[in-house]
């Protein structure tokens, strides 16, 4: 079983002096942002054009239906916060609120202005630990601009349910979503590994995705099964369920919790969490020498490894047919060479009869 959190002694945290975002930034989502962040002007024009009609009308709402957090209003919330920003230096956190929801959430929303907000399930049901992660994930929201794009979206999917009666303006605006969602899902990897910088704990982190998916008592779940549910989840079943879990996520802006706790011991295992512990990662100093050239070669051999590694059935099926028809290219390719050199060097006709 795992226990509650209560107990456990304070960690000492490395303050990561400097750091750039797209030191946790998912290969996938930094080659997106890294191509936008080139459009100049790109994002003061998206800012214009939505923020005319939403912007106030978002840090209104919650403003006014909300608390916000300070030293006086959720002193413990605001303690954690301060601490998140400070490990991942920065030096200006951007507004808290606490808003009334059962469930564990936190959001990064704004476009000039952007601000956090989390649920009260999230200040109840969440240790200190756990509640930082929460919150650096969402201090790395801010950080790599997430919070404008989401932003977007939310905007967008709110256009697709008023236009829905003009079939092509509700197809193209669809064809949009579709891929800022897939764009997202990429994006709160990201924000997993910026939480986990920020608490520093990975328990915590594995902690916090049980609580998302079962509630705040972890009395009576256990890690290793929980973890054994995210390999069943990505690699179990049959064609039906990899079609099952197409649906499911085609539309969804968020990766399930198993699977993103299983993403995130996988980055862990891969030793990059522990090289910037260490001190090796890039710094926000050298932001502007990113290559887009090479953040989208890197998302592009990330989707290759995915596709490689994964073992969802309908990926098999795609992997198999893929190798299938690279066998038979290769096999034609060499027909053709052969037939061409045999006819190059012997003279010969395809009866095997001299010209």
């Amino acid at each position: 079983m795992t226990d509650d959190g209560e107990n456990r002694p304070e960690r000492q945290r490395v303050t990561l002096t400097g750091i750039s975002s797209r030191a946790w930034e998912h290969p996938a989502d930094r080659g997106a942002l890294t191509a936008l962040r080139e459009l100049r002007g790109f994002d003061d024009l998206v800012k214009a054009f939505f923020g005319m009609w939403n912007e106030r009308g978002f840090r209104l709402q919650y403003l006014a239906g909300a608390i916000r957090v300070d030293h006086r209003q959720y002193p413990r919330v605001y303690q954690r916060f301060t601490e998140a920003a400070r490990t991942l230096d920065v030096p200006e956190p951007p507004e808290l609120y606490v808003h009334q929801s059962p469930i564990i959430s936190g959001q990064a929303i704004g476009m000039d202005r952007p601000f956090v907000v989390i649920s009260t399930a999230a200040v109840d049901k969440l240790d200190d630990e756990e509640l930082r992660t929460l919150l650096g994930r969402e201090i790395g929201h801010v950080r790599s601009g997430h919070a404008v794009y989401q932003t977007i979206l939310t905007i967008l999917t709110r256009w697709v349910t008023n236009i829905s009666w003009i079939p092509m303006g509700a197809l193209a605006l669809r064809a949009v979503i579709v891929a800022m969602y897939e764009w997202w899902r990429k994006a709160e990897l990201s924000a997993d590994r910026a939480g986990l910088l920020a608490a520093q704990d990975q328990g915590a982190s594995i902690r916090l995705f049980m609580k998302m998916a079962g509630g705040g008592d972890l009395s009576q779940i256990d890690t290793a099964a929980f973890l054994e549910q995210a390999a069943e989840y990505e690699g179990g079943g049959d064609l039906r369920d990899s079609l099952h879990k197409l649906g499911m996520t085609l539309f969804n802006s968020e990766p399930f919790p198993v699977a993103r706790a299983a993403e995130l011991r996988r980055w862990v295992d891969s030793g990059a969490y522990a090289r910037i512990i260490g001190g090796d990662y890039p710094r926000r100093d050298d932001d502007r020498d990113a290559s887009v050239t090479d953040d989208v070669k890197a998302a592009a051999s990330s989707y290759r490894e995915q596709f490689r590694d994964s073992t969802d059935p309908l990926v098999t099926l795609a992997r198999k047919a893929a190798g299938g028809a690279a066998d038979l290219a290769g096999s034609a390719a060499r027909g053709a060479r052969d037939w061409a050199t045999g006819r190059g060097t012997n003279g010969n006709n395809d009866n095997g009869e001299n010209n």
